[in-house]
């Protein structure tokens, strides 16, 4: 059935529901009336011209058609739409005679309005009265539906159009243009030039529109030979069409070619040129343009003023802002609710929140979705989680509907905000499957650590961009997932997508996880080159990160000098990096080169200095660091700056002011500080505070097995065996069972992993037979092996086999075997590297010839010559 025939079956209804037309339309006419006290001045030349045409009309003693035409087209070129609509009903009341040009009139009208009810009883009555096969009212039906978003309708009545003009076409591209159907409009366009239609400048104008916001600008350039070749490269608003097109492309010399060609120029030919610029972060060149605007005297409207403040927003210009805003309220544009919203976004980014919230408080009653989203945003970037989750909360009350934007920016909130809670709102109002709504969901879940429902929302995403699938990169990389993360990224990778630098920093990032491998990192790296973003400072910062994590501190330094630019990932990186790798002093180093070239720093990077300080044994040092960063840089002490303090102390033996830090604390000590001491009370073999820090650490994680071994090394060390028999039984008693040790170690890229005492390894056989042989030599050195590293209460030779089968030593002969001499090794532990193995590994890189890096819980070993970088102190 087509869309004609279905319609004549309402003609009856119609005519009944016209009747009721005058009350209904002028009850909507009351909703509209504040937005028409805006939009309408009766004191512009327009407003003025129709009156004097209304006047005329009124003085014309017969008011036949013509007349009545010529009123309806003048108030619908200056936008007075519901005048339109009266005549048209009073003329209907009249039954008076209208024609084809009325129709299409009040169609156009309906389509401006948004009034799809309204439009279609208009429809059946062009069926009653034999205007549907008028081709300009086909026409304006057209637009009407595409106007109000009902494409199915728009493209049936331009299908079944006998005879379709230049004009036709151009409404159908133009609809398909506004409702985002950009690949439709670019194929009606050629099918159009197919059928030898000959375009019109609006026409070329709308499809150049279409392909800038498809991103497809090589076949704008193909449309841009047609314009010349129709000539139409002097008409001013297709040149603002491309030059529109060229700015979104990135191609801003093309734009300003066009601009410049121009013979005349109006304020969107400027405004485009601006905006372009602005896009494109060429913010000088911006200023600039505006700056000749002003010289030419161009009328500032509110789309500059929208663009100029936006440009104040992204410099965090506060006082040409200010300037803007007084121009804007001089102009009369402060009830425009662009240049409104883009001003509190300007003083909400410049840190201005309370003059933000007035101009906020302002637009009460005309607050709409967007004024709303950038306050909740505002908040949110100026620490204000709860004002922000507030505000959200009174937006629903008061019947707004949140839009994707409003969504993305809230999710943000958690967890002052529930994330399933917004999830539920997020489906009940279909915005689940929209690209920037699923990734700040999944993002939102990531950090909850909820990976696998932020899988399922990754999922459910219809378009997934490359910001969605760096966000599931990043998710992964958060939980230290390598291999989730990998197999994201070979999924976007087979389905064409090209990673950016956001991607591949995620991905870096995942491979420098403990159970990465060590040359998958290196791959990645290799990936980044390819693509031309490996100098991309995040990705670049993640490289130097990652390399100090897996154990290549010379590679990470290498990057590190690469970089062209560095942030403070980079530098606290690097510092974090030395110090963990026992280089203290090549750590503070890099300290004093940001203080000489005055760079910002934060707690991270003091955390990595005074660690520094402490593996170098630098105490004066780290206590001056600490004071530094109090008195100078105005930053809080944390738990881990007062660890690092207690650690200071602790490795040089001060082990009475370390705990006068713990007892100066403004908060209760965490468990990493209590076991920080501990350990240092088992180097210095100080049974009274390693009892203390044991006690505090049982109380605060009793379950955990680190401070009952340790307790009873320290007990074992001073001969107090009936005490370390005590703390066993302990450990019976409330079922805490050692955690077990594994080792891993990665041999042509591929990993092998051993616990103490395996055998299931393939070439155990040789692995135990290498060990014999390592141990006859280090007895033959002297060795004795430290049997209070083993808390079973077994013989004495049966403890030596023990300690001779811990799963580094496994891990260290499995790579002494399965690799060339003089190849370095490198092994990751998940705990701490015991006492007895420290000593053996550092005999062994003498005997062997080998350097062998080593990954505890707490650190990097770099044993090398009989030496360690830790400085004995594990």
């Amino acid at each position: 059935m087509t869309l004609c025939s279905s319609l004549r079956t309402l003609t009856k209804q119609t005519l009944n529901t016209l009747n009721l037309f005058h009350f209904t339309y002028h009850t909507k006419l009351l909703s509209h009336s504040h937005a028409n006290a805006i939009a309408f001045d009766p004191w512009t030349s327009d407003s003025s011209f129709v009156h004097h045409a209304h006047h005329q009309f009124d003085k014309s003693p017969q008011k036949d058609l013509s007349n009545y035409n010529h009123l309806l087209f003048e108030y619908s070129r200056t936008h007075c739409d519901q005048e339109v609509l009266n005549i048209f009903v009073g003329l209907h009341h009249s039954s008076s005679p209208v024609d084809g040009s009325t129709m299409s009139c009040v169609l156009k009208v309906c389509g401006c309005l948004f009034d799809q009810n309204v439009g279609r009883q208009v429809h059946c009555q062009c069926i009653k009265s034999g205007f549907v096969e008028d081709v300009c009212v086909r026409t304006a039906l057209v637009g009407m539906y595409m106007k109000t978003e009902n494409v199915k309708d728009g493209g049936r009545v331009f299908d079944e159009m006998g005879e379709r003009n230049v004009v036709s076409w151009t409404s159908l591209l133009s609809g398909y243009v506004r409702n985002g159907l950009y690949d439709l409009a670019l194929e009606s366009f050629f099918l159009m030039q197919g059928e030898g239609i000959k375009s019109i400048p609006f026409t070329f104008a709308t499809v150049v529109g279409a392909l800038a916001h498809d991103g497809m600008v090589e076949k704008g350039i193909q449309v841009h030979t047609m314009v010349i070749k129709n000539g139409f490269e002097s008409t001013v608003f297709v040149c603002n069409s491309l030059i529109i097109m060229y700015s979104k492309s990135g191609m801003v010399r093309d734009a300003r070619a066009v601009f410049d060609s121009m013979e005349k120029r109006d304020e969107v030919s400027w405004n485009g040129m601006v905006a372009g610029c602005v896009t494109n972060g060429l913010d000088l060149e911006a200023f600039e343009m505006f700056y000749q605007m002003r010289l030419a005297g161009v009328m500032l409207t509110q789309m500059i003023f929208a663009t100029m403040i936006k440009l104040c927003a992204n410099l965090k210009e506060l006082g040409f802002a200010r300037q803007l805003h007084c121009q804007v309220l001089k102009n009369g544009y402060c009830f425009d609710h662009n240049i409104r919203t883009e001003l509190m976004v300007a003083y909400s980014k410049c840190s201005v929140m309370d003059g933000a919230f007035q101009l906020f408080s302002m637009m009460h009653g005309v607050q709409n979705v967007l004024s709303w989203t950038a306050m909740i945003s505002g908040y949110l970037q100026n620490g204000g989680t709860r004002q922000a989750v507030n505000l959200f909360c009174q937006m629903n009350r008061e019947g707004v509907r949140p839009n994707y934007l409003t969504y993305s920016t809230i999710l943000t909130a958690q967890p002052a905000i529930s994330t399933v809670q917004l999830h539920a709102q997020v489906i009940k109002t279909n915005y689940e499957k929209s690209s920037s709504v699923g990734t700040a969901l999944l993002d939102a879940y990531a950090k909850m650590g909820c990976i696998d429902e932020a899988a399922k929302v990754f999922e459910l995403i219809d378009k997934k961009d490359i910001v969605a699938w760096s966000a599931m990169v990043a998710g992964y990389a958060q939980r230290e997932d390598t291999e989730g993360a990998v197999k994201i990224y070979l999924w976007l990778a087979k389905e064409g997508v090209k990673p950016n630098e956001f991607t591949f920093c995620s991905i870096v990032d995942a491979c420098a996880a403990p159970s990465a491998a060590i040359d998958q990192g290196k791959q990645f790296h290799a990936c980044s080159i390819k693509s031309g973003l490996n100098n991309a400072l995040c990705v670049s910062s993640a490289l130097v990160t990652m390399y100090a994590k897996k154990g290549n501190i010379e590679s990470a330094y290498t990057v590190f000098k690469r970089q062209r630019e560095r942030d403070l990932v980079s530098w606290s990186s690097m510092i974090s990096g030395y110090a963990k790798h026992g280089h203290g002093k090549k750590a503070l180093e890099i300290f004093e080169e940001m203080r000489r070239r005055n760079l910002e720093m934060n707690d991270i990077t003091f955390i990595g200095v005074i660690s520094a300080c402490a593996h170098a044994g630098l105490v004066d040092e780290g206590q001056r660091y600490f004071n530094m960063m109090v008195q100078d840089h105005d930053i809080d002490p944390t738990m881990k700056h007062y660890s690092c303090m207690v650690d200071l102390y602790s490795r040089a033996g001060l082990l009475e002011k370390a705990m006068d830090v713990i007892n100066g604390m403004p908060f209760p000590a965490g468990a990493t500080l209590w076991q920080t001491l501990l350990v240092a009370c088992r180097v210095h073999r100080n049974v009274e505070l390693g009892k203390l820090a044991a006690e505090k650490l049982i109380s605060l994680q009793p379950q955990d097995s680190a401070a009952y071994v340790i307790l009873s090394n320290i007990y074992a060390a001073t001969g107090n065996w009936q005490e370390g028999a005590k703390v066993r039984k302990l450990m019976d008693e409330r079922n805490v069972k050692k955690e077990a040790g594994y080792s891993w170690i990665e041999v042509k890229n591929k990993t092998y992993t051993f616990l103490a005492g395996d055998v299931s390894h393939p070439s155990s056989d040789l692995i135990y037979s290498k060990l014999e042989e390592l141990s006859t030599r280090l007895k033959s050195a002297g060795y004795q092996p430290d049997t209070n590293y083993v808390l079973h209460d077994v013989e004495e030779e049966h403890k030596e086999t023990i300690l001779s089968q811990h799963s580094e030593r496994l891990a260290i002969a499995f790579g002494l075997i399965a690799t060339p001499p003089g190849t370095p090794i490198q092994i990751v532990k998940n705990l701490r590297v015991c006492g007895d193995c420290h000593t053996v590994i550092k005999l062994i890189s003498m005997f062997e010839a080998r350097e062998i890096a080593v990954r505890d819980s707490n650190r990097f070993h770099h044993f090398n010559g009989g030496l360690c970088t830790c400085g004995d102190y594990w």
